[in-house]
């Protein structure tokens, strides 16, 4: 008895031990299989924001279909009528050229979503009450059920090539459900707030939009939407709370902003004090001048109209950056010019043929849905406000699942969480606190990924070489 005893007694000490390397053999099975955090794998995160799409208008790729994507080639329309999606052009130019603009303000969300108040959820079947108009010198330019469209697929596949062989995302959403002064609110803090323990949120493009944010001229405004989900209320487009760079910063994590337009709606750190840190006080400033701004935020010139590629050559990249195409680069309907795709893949073949590639991730997704017709509701109505419809979203990483599709579900904040996660940052407690942190999309025990150069019409040669002055990506 004695000798069995002495063979089966653990010492307290010894039975820690083995605990502990149980606790962490579990972790490291986790997080290699895409259930924990990403670890020092990931050291680069590249958030690039298109502009106005869903994933029934851009993506109708047969291979994603057939791996069980949910994008369809019809709608409903608010006479209970079966729409067919017909073709139109990415662009101003090409045999089917989009000459037309359709409203994505808050009331088109409400048009389009048509809630049901019984059950909360959005019958989808009110985007033929979108307003839609010509683009200036145009006449004549509406087709038949001009909501009704998906791009040509000839002018996307670069699109078609990365979400086929990475990991596409249907079920993105934007989280607010207004365009895109808010949206890049958003995308940079969680929020469209405009301070940290306010209950409303800025839910259109400014009124009288020239210069936008801290340096807006006086008298410019936006409408503020409340719980109830009334706009009753305006204020100068110039906030204060925290913000996804304040965590970066507070945690010595280099960032950049790369955007076409100081003023623009789209260059989200205009609009938040600190960031901008004017040079009077609003409404009297005209320019931004603070350390965040001389620092992180990149503004392009014609002698400089590219700097993120610029920035990945000569080895520069900070770990996390966002970066705003031009208007001519930006999918934006009636505005750009088809060369979105070819803008993209000359990013993602910059990182994919450099050292970044092995330690980098890229989110390429869009910022609202654009008026577009979306077969998929909201996952809930909450705050009067979140979240919008769906937006495709394309996860580019060595550590991406290859060929997948993911359905669960994220919106912008599910970027901002990855981040967090990433660098071991505390939560914003916006957009961030609820979402889900885009596990699901990755896969760190496989073998990375190898690189493939993306195909497209033009290279980074042409965007690095494009002078002409750059235009806003949103002017309405």
């Amino acid at each position: 008895m004695s000798e069995r005893k002495e063979h089966c007694t653990l010492t307290r000490p010894a039975l820690v031990s083995i605990l502990i390397c149980v606790l962490c053999v579990s972790a490291v099975l986790l997080t290699e299989n895409g259930c924990g955090s990403s670890g020092p794998r990931i050291q680069h995160v590249v958030i690039v924001f298109q502009e106005n799409r869903t994933p029934d208008n851009l993506f109708q790729d047969p291979v994603l279909i057939a791996r069980g994507a949910d994008i369809v080639n019809r709608g409903v329309n608010s006479k209970g009528e079966t729409i067919p999606l017909t073709e139109i052009g990415l662009g101003t130019n090409g045999p089917s050229p989009d000459l037309y603009d359709l409203s994505h303000a808050h009331q088109a969300f409400l048009q389009m979503c048509n809630l049901k108040q019984s059950t909360n959820e959005c019958a989808m079947d009110g985007a033929d009450r979108i307003y839609v108009k010509c683009s200036e010198g145009s006449s004549a330019c509406l087709p038949t059920n001009p909501q009704f469209k998906y791009v040509s697929p000839s002018e996307v596949q670069p699109y078609f090539q990365l979400a086929e062989q990475y990991t596409f995302a249907d079920r993105m959403f934007q989280t607010n459900q207004g365009p895109s002064f808010p949206a890049h609110q958003f995308i940079l803090s969680g929020t469209s707030a405009p301070t940290a323990t306010s209950n409303l949120f800025a839910a259109e493009n400014p009124l009288n939009t020239g210069q936008t944010g801290c340096i807006a001229p006086p008298g410019e405004t936006v409408y503020m939407i409340d719980p109830s989900g009334q706009e009753s209320k305006s204020q100068y487009p110039c906030f204060e709370h925290p913000t996804l760079t304040d965590l970066l910063n507070s945690n010595g994590v280099n960032w950049r902003y790369y955007t076409p337009g100081a003023g623009s709606i789209w260059t989200a750190p205009n609009a938040i004090q600190h960031m901008c840190g004017p040079n009077a006080t609003p409404p009297n400033a005209t320019k931004c001048v603070g350390a965040d701004w001389t620092h992180n935020v990149v503004v392009a010139t014609p002698q400089n109209p590219a700097s993120v590629l610029i920035d990945i050559a000569n080895k520069q990249l900070p770990a996390v950056s966002w970066v705003i195409p031009s208007g001519a680069n930006s999918d934006h309907a009636s505005l750009n010019e088809g060369k979105g795709p070819s803008w993209v893949a000359a990013i993602v073949n910059a990182i994919g043929n450099s050292p970044y590639w092995d330690n980098t991730v890229i989110f390429i997704t869009w910022d609202d849905w654009g008026g577009w017709y979306d077969h998929v509701p909201p996952p809930q109505i909450i705050n009067s406000y979140e979240y919008g419809f769906r937006v495709p979203l394309i996860v580019v990483s060595p550590y991406a699942k290859p060929g997948y599709i993911s359905h669960t579900t994220h919106d912008f904040g599910s970027i901002l969480k990855f981040v967090e996660v990433t660098f071991d940052l505390p939560s914003l407690g916006y957009a961030d606190a609820r979402a889900d942190d885009l596990s699901d999309c990755f896969n760190f025990r496989q073998q990375p990924l190898r690189f493939q150069t993306v195909a497209a019409p033009l290279n980074a040669d042409y965007f690095l070489n494009d002078r002409r002055p750059p235009t806003d990506p949103d002017d309405d």
